[in-house]
């Protein structure tokens, strides 16, 4: 207090002339129309310009929430899509027989919003964790994807989180074929860059060109038919001359990897039943 009293007393003269100066600054502007003017539009911008940036704060700060109503609008939308394409296709292969009005209305696949909390893409071995678990609906061996493709297969889960093998692993494999085509292969991951996978085992006879779109093949019970993975890079070099070896450019950026979503299929359950029930007789 003593030290604050004497740098006041010394710095006097310069509070004196602050104060003078402030007192003089309001004179002007009252009685002086001019001034006053340029001084009310100079508030006003400042006070615009804090706004401004006090809404975009309060923007950013609200995003989480947009984008998690986001990610369960989309993942309606996606069980609306398979829906959607499970009828048009039964219709298809009605038609024939008149046979349409015995259509099953049950939903097969059903998608489980999730975020992202943990994440690794420099192994050779990477797991992702996701804030969704039992209480959520979540199943061991559920397929994964983001809004830009596949993603992994949850392999642990707890009550409230899961464990997900990423695809950027090489021990999984995934059955993938060359988009509206019906010969399908086996997608891999090198170890290598986790921006590209291979997709080997696929028949010499296939057609294809670079850019052309890769998908799920949809023989398992994880992914539906149809799930993006990525574009045709190049052909790779192989040994076996009556396969082919792509280069595959995947859709997923695992750098950036937020919002997923868990696929539930609600049929898995009957159709592994029933396959293993067959093998046993």
């Amino acid at each position: 207090m003593k030290n604050l009293l004497l740098f006041l007393s010394r710095n006097s003269s310069w509070f004196i002339a602050l104060l003078y100066l402030l007192i003089s600054f309001s004179l002007v502007v009252r009685n002086n129309n001019y001034q006053h003017s340029v001084w009310l539009n100079s508030s006003n911008k400042v006070i615009a310009s804090t706004l401004a940036i006090s809404g975009k704060v309060a923007s950013y700060f609200s995003l989480q929430e947009v984008n998690s109503s986001l990610a369960e609008r989309n993942a309606q939308l996606e069980s609306e899509s398979l829906l959607l394409r499970e009828k048009i296709l039964k219709m298809e292969l009605d038609q024939a027989s008149k046979n349409d009005t015995t259509y099953n209305d049950n939903v097969k696949y059903e998608f489980i919003p999730a975020q992202v909390i943990n994440n690794s893409v420099n192994q050779t071995q990477n797991y992702i964790t996701i804030n969704r678990g039992r209480a959520d609906g979540v199943r061991i061996d559920m397929g994964v994807v983001d809004a830009k493709g596949l993603v992994g297969i949850v392999a642990g889960v707890s009550e409230h989180y899961s464990v997900v093998i990423s695809l950027l692993n090489t021990k999984l494999r995934f059955s993938c074929k060359i988009k509206d085509d019906s010969y399908f292969g086996s997608l891999t991951w090198d170890g290598k860059s986790p921006n590209y996978a291979k997709l080997e085992e696929l028949p010499r006879h296939v057609i294809f060109n670079q850019g052309d779109t890769v998908v799920t093949s949809g023989y398992s019970t994880i992914f539906p038919e149809g799930i993006m993975v990525g574009r045709v890079d190049s052909e790779e070099a192989n040994s076996n001359s009556n396969f082919y070896t792509l280069k595959v450019e995947l859709s997923t950026n695992f750098y950036g990897l937020r919002e997923v979503r868990i696929i539930k299929n609600n049929l898995a359950d009957e159709q592994k039943q029933l396959e293993e029930d067959t093998r046993n007789r």
